[in-house]
């Protein structure tokens, strides 16, 4: 544990209390001062000569082809020879032979699994290696998580749980210093950030576009810094980035493992086959030429690939030998130096050099590997899972607050034993570049999505004890998961229960829902027991079709409600009767429905939607909207490139209309208006505008997608509207900040364009819009997609994939979801439109984003309401720029409490400024008795974080630490700033 001295220190350094005892940033207890961990354990360099680093690495996909439990224990090697538990048991056996030997590894995942299982004595040699910095992790979070498809939130929790394993574990040894993200299909900003925030030194990755990568090799820019972030100062932002030269594997001729053919290194020169000359020569030759587009003296080289050291023995022994023969030829004047390393000892190396490196400001998406091979498909590919992958992080960060606001009891109570970490632990496997990007095989998605639904068992059950412990009532609560297609048995067979409505947002919140009944009159009364507007209405024959059986109820109780910040209202429902029936749709398209705020016309003739006005500004845009699918190539004479979970590839540019006239039906009360859309067998929509509502919903159902005609399907839903966009759109990068995008354009190289769809898609988390002076179309998203502009004035975002071939990345098997029933997978979702003027659409859309990302839990009792009602956990409201990130239980006294500014510097005149939040004077329920401020990983005091400095041929001015907090307890936070803090607590 760290010295209470200098617990004091890092209390008074971040202008907190001197009486702090935040105390609970796990840090290994076993210190040893001869640590020669990190920079310090570097080998020794010839400055005058060409180094070559070699990483001896693996890359251990945390599912792909196999699952997880398959890659570790080395099951169904059918499919793939791959097991990650004899990798760490040889490569640990061959570091103990030779003291100058280096190993990296990865993903913490397969780590904490393998170290869980080891004896003392073999726990006692791996730290010793840790200490010596011969075994270096870097990364370090529980996966190498997906770039396009994740969203920040779950991306910071997955680090914050692989980085606090390595620190519980190692210590400050532990501690990577360097991201390694070698396998993603392209690189998001945020992530950049992300890291750079979380204290990392450096970034290094393989994939690079191919076009990208050929212009930088010629300017020698494989190196360089990216600023990855517009509004926060440098360099906070700022992260030391490296494009590895072999993707991740090692050069032509120098593979090593047991399941590659290279020659090993023949050196008895008695023997026919000696080849050590020709392998020194051939080897020299490569370091040469890779050093000819990289700027320094300093070469890095990966040693290794997926899978590989199951047998470490012949890597080492080879790698021994061309280190001992590469370096021999120095007697002779050769200037090559070979050595064993790892991407820190290369990164400080670098740092050392002087150089003055190139500043990147864009992303790296999309990224193509050849002319007609853009990796843009998976942006899409999976969307139930995607889905699914979403709710689960709302349900986590639920689960997580109420495990701090129930106490103990959430735990162990009434309804047994719960837990958030298997929740925890399923949503980070989840992060991983195979498994929420939908580049998977179909029995591995169907893994990740089971251990999704066991930490929503174990979430559910913490839930239902916090919950009761809050509310006094110990009646049993049901969780209603297929509410989205009017499936909840309670609501549709109880004359009388209550609704819980639980806020994880730190602001007020109303929503709307759809209760499946069979009542034709309910009352509704919150938690005052004021009545509730509400109406019934029948359920969708889209609906019925979907369900399949699954479900019997008739009717929707639909009724808007409202809920307090970090807490919850309760509403109670009681069947009136169940005569009659609610009135049917009227069969026709309205020329258009509205409230107070917004105004949607259709056209009378198609039943489209052909308009929209904001009743507020007086601004109105034409708007129409339809769906359409691409044919997806199956490889032609230009190409042998199919579409397939990676790539998106079109065989046409100009999309195929599903329908130009759908049936439509019209449903209007004094709660909701719907025009009810059919669009074809497989696809149908509800256009749907609320009271009080400032935003118009589009709840889309799609599939099965039929592929009995040999056509593979990508289908869109294409917004043509009359805003001016002049070919540029944007949007989010992992659901943070928004970056500017153009048709046919890179902000790097001048692009030749050869996929003029697939190569403009870019992945959209929450958001994208289109605007011009007067007006921004902006639609918020409920999961990953890709999304693209190739009109003026249009957007068009991918909604769901059903293909018929592989496309040649090694899954396999084409991308066509069985779904549930066996014929194919339907999917259902929701886009939010909102039209504003640019300069105040932030402010509604990052509060909308925030809301679709963190749902409100609805939970069940039958019978009358709980003994209290109504909760927050809040004293008040946050301000309306300031987002709560993270609340969780870090240990038995200690809260994890992440705050963040969700605006960025320029885009809202209202809320981008600085904004002050007092810790003491947050919580009812909690009494704040201590604070110490983290790294954003939670792995290091923030007072004490450091990183390497890179010379960019500017002058910055340095930063002030913590500039800005007023008192001890208030702490301001600046645009798009995060700060995390570790809390000592007590409930009150």
């Amino acid at each position: 544990m760290m010295a209470e001295s200098r617990l004091l220190l890092c209390a008074l350094t971040l202008l907190l209390t001197a009486a702090s005892t935040a105390r609970a940033l796990p840090v290994h207890t076993a210190r040893h001062t001869s640590d020669q961990c990190g920079y310090q354990s570097c080998p020794a360099t010839k400055p005058s000569m060409l180094n070559v680093h070699l990483v001896p690495h693996t890359h251990d996909d945390v599912g792909w082809l196999k699952t997880v439990d398959q890659y570790y224990y080395g099951g169904r090697n059918y499919i793939q020879h791959a097991g990650v538990q004899y990798i760490l048991d040889s490569v640990v056996s061959e570091l103990q032979k030779d003291p100058a030997r280096r190993f990296i590894y990865v993903e913490t995942a397969f780590f904490h699994r393998w170290w869980s299982e080891q004896s003392a004595k073999t726990r006692n040699i791996v730290t010793q290696l840790v200490q010596e910095g011969r075994l270096e992790f870097v990364n370090g979070g529980w996966c190498m998580s997906d770039e396009a498809s994740t969203h920040y939130s779950a991306v910071i929790d997955q680090m914050t749980l692989g980085l606090r394993f390595l620190n519980d574990t190692f210590g400050e040894c532990g501690r990577p210093r360097v991201a390694w993200h070698i396998d993603p299909f392209g690189h998001a900003r945020e992530h950049a950030s992300i890291f750079a925030q979380m204290g990392y030194d450096g970034f290094f990755f393989g994939r690079l576009d191919y076009q990208d990568k050929g212009r930088r090799m010629k300017m020698k820019e494989m190196e360089m810094v990216w600023r990855a972030s517009e509004s926060l100062k440098p360099p906070t932002a700022d992260l030391f980035t490296g494009v590895l030269p072999n993707g991740y594997n090692p050069p032509a001729g120098f593979c090593w493992d047991q399941s590659c053919s290279d020659d090993p290194v023949q050196d008895d020169p008695e023997l026919e086959d000696y080849n050590v000359d020709d392998l020194v020569n051939k080897f020299i030759s490569i370091s040469k030429a890779q050093a000819d587009v990289y700027k320094t003296n300093h070469i890095i080289m990966t040693m290794g690939s997926d899978f590989q050291y199951e047998n470490a023995i012949p890597w080492y022994k080879n790698m021994d030998k061309l280190i001992h023969y590469v370096n021999a030829r120095q007697k002779n004047g050769s200037a090559v130096n070979v050595l064993y390393s790892t991407p820190s000892c290369y990164l400080q190396e670098l740092n050392l050099a002087k150089q003055i490196w190139p500043i990147k400001t864009d992303d790296f998406f999309p990224y193509a590997d050849d002319a007609h091979d853009f990796w843009t498909g998976y942006f899409t590919s999976r969307p139930a899972l995607k889905r699914y992958e979403r709710l689960s992080n709302s349900l986590l960060q639920t689960c997580n607050q109420l495990e701090v606001l129930g106490g103990s009891q959430s735990r162990d109570g009434p309804f047994g034993k719960g837990d958030s970490e298997t929740m925890r632990r399923a949503m980070a496997v989840a992060q991983h570049h195979d498994a929420v990007s939908g580049t998977e095989k179909q029995h591995v998605a169907n893994d990740y999505a089971k251990r999704l639904g066991i930490g929503w068992d174990h979430c559910q059950v913490l839930v239902s004890n916090s919950l009761a412990a809050l509310s006094g009532s110990n009646v049993p609560r049901v969780f209603c998961e297929n509410l989205n297609i009017s499936v909840c048995p309670l609501t549709e067979g109880s004359k009388r229960f209550s609704m819980n409505v639980y806020n994880p947002l730190a602001r007020p919140i109303s929503w709307s829902v759809h209760l499946p009944v069979n009542g034709s009159s309910y009352s509704v009364q919150d938690s005052n027991g004021m009545a509730v507007n509400s109406q019934v209405i029948p359920v969708s024959k889209a609906t019925q079709n979907l369900r399949r059986g699954r479900g019997y109820a008739k009717n929707e109780l639909v009724f808007q409600v409202q809920a307090p910040p970090l807490g919850f209202s309760t509403y109670s429902i009681i069947l009136l009767g169940r005569a009659g029936a609610p009135d049917e749709p009227k069969r026709a398209a309205p020329v258009s429905m509205q409230n107070k705020y917004l105004k949607a016309t259709f056209d009378p003739t198609t039943g489209l939607l052909s308009g929209l006005t904001n009743l507020e500004t007086q601004q109105s845009i034409q708007l129409s909207q339809n769906f359409y699918w691409y044919n997806a190539s199956n490889g032609n004479d230009e190409s042998r490139q199919t579409s397939g979970a990676y790539i998106f590839r079109p065989n046409s540019s100009t999309p195929y209309t599903i329908s130009s006239k759908p049936v439509v039906s019209t449903l209007q009360n004094s709660v909701v208006q719907e025009v009810r859309q059919q669009f074809s067998p497989w696809v149908s929509q509800v256009v749907r505008l609320y009271e009080g509502s400032r935003e118009l919903e589009l709840e889309w159902t799609i599939g099965p997608v039929p592929v009995d005609d040999g056509l593979g399907k990508e289908v869109i839903t294409r917004l043509d509207s009359s805003i001016s966009s002049a070919e540029y759109f944007y949007t989010d990068s992992n659901g943070r900040e928004v970056l500017q995008r153009r048709k046919d354009y890179r902000p790097t190289w001048d692009l030749k364009q050869t996929e003029p769809v697939a190569g403009n898609y870019y992945p959209m988390n929450s958001r994208a819009f289109i605007k011009d002076k007067g007006s921004q179309l902006t639609v918020v998203t409920d999961r990953s997609q890709g999304v693209s502009s190739l009109n003026n004035g249009s957007l068009e975002i991918m909604l769901h994939r059903r293909l018929l071939y592989d496309d040649y990345r090694g899954v396999g098997e084409p991308l066509s979801e069985p779904g549930e029933f066996g014929d194919g997978l339907v999917v259902r979702g929701r886009l939010l439109l909102t039209l504003t003027p640019p300069e105040t659409a932030a402010d509604a859309h990052r509060p909308l984003a925030q809301g679709m990302v963190l749902q409100p839990l609805l939970s069940f009792q039958d019978g009358t309401p709980s003994a209290i009602v109504e909760f927050s956990a809040l004293q008040a409201s946050l301000p309306p720029a300031v987002h709560l990130l993270t609340l969780s239980q870090w240990d038995k006294d200690s809260v994890l409490l992440r705050l963040e500014h969700q605006y960025e510097s320029s885009e809202s005149k209202t809320y981008s400024k600085p904004v002050t939040v007092n810790l003491q004077k947050m919580f009812s329920t909690l009494k704040v008795v201590g604070a110490s401020e983290m790294s954003l990983g939670a792995n290091q005091w923030k007072a004490n974080m450091t990183r390497l400095q890179w010379n960019t041929g500017e002058i910055l001015k340095p930063l002030q630490a913590e500039q800005g907090d007023p008192t001890p307890w208030e702490i301001t936070l600046n645009p798009m700033e995060i700060r995390t803090f570790l809390l000592n607590v007590q409930l009150r």
